[in-house]
This record gives C-alpha cells, sequence and structure tokens, in this order.
C-alpha cells in the first residue's frame, strides 16, 4: 500500500510544463541582422562541441524539481497489521497434592501425576491470560504467581510432587491463598480452579469464609472432585515387604465443593478418571474464553529519501556542468 503524506504538494508538479514551455519559446528562431561585412568572423568564432548539449542542463533542472517536489509530498509505504487487544482473564489453579493424590484410579498413572498433564494441556490452550498456581495439603503456598510465561508455568507444574508440605487438606487456606494472588488484578474476569480429592481437614480458614472473601472480589471459583466413586487403591510403604497397595474409601466432600462454586458463581465438576478430568478442564476453558478485539493499523515507512538525494545530486550536477563543460560562451 502506497500514499502520500502531503499529497497537495503534488499539484507543484504543473509548474514543470509551463516552464518547458517558456524554455522552449526562448530557444525558438529568430530573426538576426549581421553587423559583419562577412561570415568569416562568424566562422572563426565556431562552436563548442559540448555547447550542442547544453539542453542537458534544462532537463536535469526539471528533473531535479520534479524530484523535490515527490520528496516534499512525502511518499510512503505500508503495511498493514493487527492489533490484538484482550479482556483478560486472571485464573490460578489450587492443585491438591495431599498424600491421597497418589492413588492409582487416574490410569495410566495417579491422581497427581494426571492433573499435571491434563492441567499444562489447559494452560497450553489459553491465550493470553495470566495464570498462576497454588499447590496445597495442609497448609498451601504459592507454586507460580500469574504470569504470561508459560514455559515458566509449566516447568513449575513439573516440579509439583508429593511430599512438598505436610499432609494434610487445607482447602480453605488453598483458597485465600488463591485469593490472594488475585487481589490485585485488574482483569475483567477472575477465576480459580480448585481440585481436590478429599475433605477439608487442615487449615486455620473454613473453606465457606474463604469463598465469602472470594465473592467479596468477584472471583469466580470452578472445584473439581478428583477421585473414582466407591474405592481407589492406594499405594503404601509397608517397612518389611516395601511397596504394597491397599483400597480404601474415595472420601470427597462433593457438597462443600458445590457451596463453594455456587456461592461464587462457578460450577462444581466430578472426575473420575483422565478422560472425564480432561473434558472438565475443557469445559472450563470454554466456560472461560478471553474475548479477542482485533484493530487493524497501517504502519507507514517514509520513502521520500532517494527521491530527495537524487533531486540534489542532479541539481548539483546541473551547477558544475554549467560552470565547466557546459558553460556559456558570451
Amino acid at each position: 500500500m502506497y500514499r502520500f503524506a502531503d499529497p497537495y504538494f503534488l499539484y507543484a508538479l504543473l509548474i514543470i510544463p509551463i516552464l518547458i514551455y517558456l524554455h522552449m519559446r526562448s530557444k525558438s528562431p529568430q530573426m538576426a541582422t549581421l553587423r559583419y561585412s562577412t561570415l568569416d568572423v562568424v566562422k572563426a568564432v565556431g562552436k563548442s562541441r559540448w555547447g550542442i548539449y547544453r539542453h542537458i542542463l534544462f532537463a536535469l533542472r526539471m528533473l531535479a524539481i520534479a524530484l523535490l517536489i515527490i520528496a516534499i509530498a512525502r511518499p510512503q509505504a505500508g503495511s498493514k497489521e493487527e492489533e490484538v487487544t484482550t479482556e483478560g482473564i486472571d485464573i490460578v489453579m489450587a492443585l491438591d497434592i495431599s498424600s491421597s493424590m497418589l492413588a492409582e484410579d487416574f490410569k495410566p498413572k495417579n491422581r497427581l501425576e494426571v492433573a499435571k498433564i491434563v492441567a499444562k494441556e489447559f494452560v497450553n490452550d489459553r491465550k493470553n491470560d495470566r495464570i498462576g498456581m497454588v499447590v496445597f495439603a495442609r497448609q498451601s503456598y504459592t507454586q507460580c504467581p500469574l504470569t504470561l510465561d508459560y514455559g515458566v508455568l509449566l516447568n513449575l507444574i513439573d516440579d509439583v510432587h508429593i511430599g512438598l508440605i505436610e499432609d494434610g487438606t487445607a482447602i480453605g487456606m488453598a483458597l485465600a491463598n488463591a485469593v490472594n494472588r488475585l487481589r490485585d488484578s485488574k482483569a475483567k474476569s477472575k477465576v480459580i480452579i480448585l481440585l481436590t480429592d478429599g475433605r477439608n481437614n487442615a487449615g486455620e480458614l473454613p473453606p465457606l469464609t474463604a469463598a465469602q472473601l472470594a465473592k467479596a472480589m468477584n472471583v469466580r471459583i470452578y472445584t473439581v472432585g478428583a477421585g473414582s466413586r466407591g474405592s481407589a487403591l492406594y499405594p503404601v510403604q509397608d517397612p518389611i515387604f516395601g511397596k504394597r497397595y491397599v483400597r480404601l474409601p474415595v472420601e470427597i466432600d462433593e457438597e462443600l465443593l458445590q457451596q463453594i462454586a455456587k456461592m461464587t458463581g462457578g460450577r462444581y465438576f466430578r472426575a473420575v478418571d483422565k478422560k472425564t478430568l480432561e473434558d472438565v478442564f475443557h469445559e472450563i476453558s470454554q466456560l472461560e474464553k478471553t474475548k479477542i478485539e482485533v484493530k487493524e493499523f497501517t504502519q507507514y515507512e517514509e520513502l521520500f529519501y532517494p527521491f530527495l538525494l537524487i533531486g540534489l545530486v542532479l541539481l548539483a550536477s546541473e551547477v558544475l556542468l554549467a560552470n565547466t563543460r557546459l558553460k556559456k560562451i558570451p
């Protein structure tokens, strides 16, 4: 895409045909009276062999003027670009890392490893959203603050493992920590995704109190209960026989998780295996779509420099020739 930033200067090009007309008229043959008695005197003066090329000076001047006028009009070349603005969403994932997350009902691995895989897929599917993570067991701490650097976040998710925190399930503390991460957020939408496989049995803050704090800050909470229905196999370390498995009942406080979600305008989901957990995160991703507004704009590059440079060179050439090789003999 090409344009002139100041196109009105191009009207000045109309003066060039006028100058050419006046020049040609001034050079038209005219009758003259000889004051010499013989033509031998005129022949003796002779002609400079460069004189016949003096029309080059006028051509150089006209071309220089045309180029300088074009330069003043500022020719520009532009390319269309897209500016993407988003109504940003800030998302904090709160992941349970209590020992019960080692249950192997989420094949091919345990609950925690599958949850990490699905969480990473969720991150990779997001665009232009800040995402962070808190982990919790008996206490809660921030694994990754809100960030747009998904590479760093993915590496920190990989580092999550059982045993980072003393065992327990402090759902209230996890929510409070996640809400605190969103406290200074200026995003249009603020979301917490809480994934747990148990009941609140630790921490100083009741889960519903933390949910009230989230509601007051317009934070929406999606709760996910992770675990098969009935019972599941849990690995235990026996000092004599080594690793062995015991079957224990799956105890998820679904009523509490439903209350938390309903109180904050979110939803509760139950995931009983890897496939349903993937479906849950996919549905949450669809519910929390980033609104993208695309604005087109054109960025222009100035092209007047070559015209200006060549025009000045032609003017300088005309002056040089007019005073040297094509100098007019009186």
